[in-house]
């Protein structure tokens, strides 16, 4: 019997769940609203019902589930404690790996999302030939995990590697942690979308003008800038200064191979790459800054998925 393994991705939206073999393959899936706000034990109940069926899956497909491997959002200890979570609020205070765990009479294993996709690169994707990078999704914030020398760094804790939270901006724009002038502010869709807002409020000229500024997205505004949007450019240009400025500071401090750009405007690789490199050739040591390869994520929205299955196969 082949070893299969059950993979979850909790977002805070939707709960994605899929049976994956050991080189990587997903043979099914599954997915159902997270639904959160109707309470801790509704969630649970669903969570152990959708791995029963995979479970049932896998063993009609003659494969043998050899454990469970949990991507979520927030801070996690190592022992799958949930910190804190601001889109599973409900979860927090919860050891989610000791609930299922006992629920499923299976080894589980519970990830931050972001380290999640990071080791999902690290084993399938642009990262496997890299021994040392930073992996940064870029989404409606900024997640990132560290893997180095091979290993996916998550400190004493459980919770190193939020390079969201790096201060680009001492006295800049308020942040939900409770800072000021974090990196998300600066280059994340949400941020995006706001300082463009911003720029039109204050009479930027824009194609985008027209456009209701309800129904502005960073999407909406990528698609601008590559049609050669001048104010449109210029917000991806100041996003990939930002991130330039946060990379440059991770380059001298571990001296990495690569930074892997994942999540929605990662989608716009090619209109923040230019501004990133740049400020790292310009803030960090030559011999780091040299080293360093800014690239794109390869796997996607499987990237967490196929972390977290590797994750659990590791540990049989």
């Amino acid at each position: 019997m082949e070893n299969v393994c059950i993979a979850i991705d909790i977002g805070g939206t939707n709960l994605r769940l899929c049976l994956v073999d050991g080189a990587g393959r997903v043979l099914f899936r599954e997915r159902q609203p997270t639904d959160i706000d109707r309470g801790r034990d509704d969630f649970l109940g669903r969570l152990c019902s959708g791995i029963a069926r995979l479970k049932r899956k896998g063993a009609a497909e003659g494969g043998r589930v050899v454990g469970i491997g949990v991507g979520v959002p927030g801070l996690i200890s190592n022992e799958g404690l949930v910190y804190s979570s601001v889109n599973l609020r409900p979860l927090e205070g919860l050891n989610l790996r000791q609930q299922i765990s006992e629920t499923m009479e299976l080894p589980s294993f519970i990830v931050n999302d972001a380290n999640a996709w990071a080791w999902g690169e690290k084993c399938f994707g642009a990262g496997k030939g890299m021994a040392s990078f930073l992996m940064l999704t870029l989404g409606t914030g900024v997640g990132s995990g560290l893997v180095l020398n091979d290993r996916l760094w998550t400190g004493i804790d459980g919770v190193a590697g939020e390079f969201g939270h790096a201060t680009v901006e001492p006295a800049g724009r308020p942040c939900r942690c409770g800072n000021h002038g974090c990196l998300e502010q600066y280059a994340s869709a949400n941020a995006i979308v706001s300082a463009t807002l911003e720029a039109l409020h204050k009479g930027g000229d824009s194609c985008l003008s027209a456009t209701s500024p309800m129904e502005i997205t960073s999407a909406m505004i990528a698609d601008a800038a590559a049609k050669g949007d001048a104010l449109a450019r210029s917000m991806f240009d100041e996003a990939g200064r930002y991130l330039g400025i946060a990379a440059a500071a991770a380059a001298n401090m571990l001296n990495l191979e690569g930074i892997i750009l994942g999540g929605g405007v990662a989608a716009s690789f090619g209109l923040l790459v230019e501004a990133m490199r740049r400020e790292v050739v310009a803030r960090a040591f030559p011999i780091p800054a040299r080293r360093l390869r800014i690239i794109r994520s390869e796997l996607g929205d499987d990237a967490g998925i196929l972390g977290a299955a590797a994750m659990a196969m590791a540990g049989n």
